[in-house]
């Protein structure tokens, strides 16, 4: 049987292929598939250009990554809410606690959420047991963010008549 690795609810990772290291990815086995943030793709003919992360993270570098045919699949994502979206998903080497990995990632715009990537339960399976005390989170962002979720939504507020 494999030895797992243990790793926490956020972890730093490096991604070779787009030069990134120390990327806090948040690990969510709440979802089946991984995710990256991009800032813009581009679809000539079958042939996709990606610019990874944006101008606002670290990681960003204004490159563009091609993608041919073989290269990227085309999936449909449910999210939590229920609402479905077309996805490209292509393959990226990530390093995980000095475990080099090749997993499939679904391309979206992330810039609004906290963490840039999401590593979910296909990419885990098999290679690591998630321990949720552990890790490297943002704890000083996470608290910041925090009152801004406490509010109840629009549609939950109460209106004066």
């Amino acid at each position: 049987m494999k030895e797992l690795t243990l790793i926490g609810r956020v972890e730093k990772v490096d991604l070779p292929q787009l030069l990134a290291n120390g990327v806090s990815a948040k690990i969510d086995t709440g979802a089946d598939v991984s995710s990256i943030c991009v800032h813009r793709i581009d679809r000539v003919d079958d042939v996709i250009s990606v610019i990874f992360f944006g101008p606002e993270s670290k990681h960003y570098d204004g490159n563009s990554h091609v993608f041919h045919p073989k290269q990227y699949t085309v999936t449909r994502i449910s999210n939590s809410f229920g609402h479905k979206e077309d996805r490209y998903k292509v393959k990226l080497k990530i390093n995980i606690k000095n475990k080099l990995i090749s997993g499939t990632f679904t391309l979206a715009d992330r810039s609004a959420k906290l963490y840039p990537i999401i590593i979910g339960r296909s990419l885990l399976h098999n290679k690591f047991i998630v321990d949720v005390s552990k890790g490297t989170p943002l704890k000083l962002e996470e608290k910041a963010r925090k009152p801004k979720l406490r509010q109840k939504p629009v549609y939950l507020r109460k209106r004066n008549k």
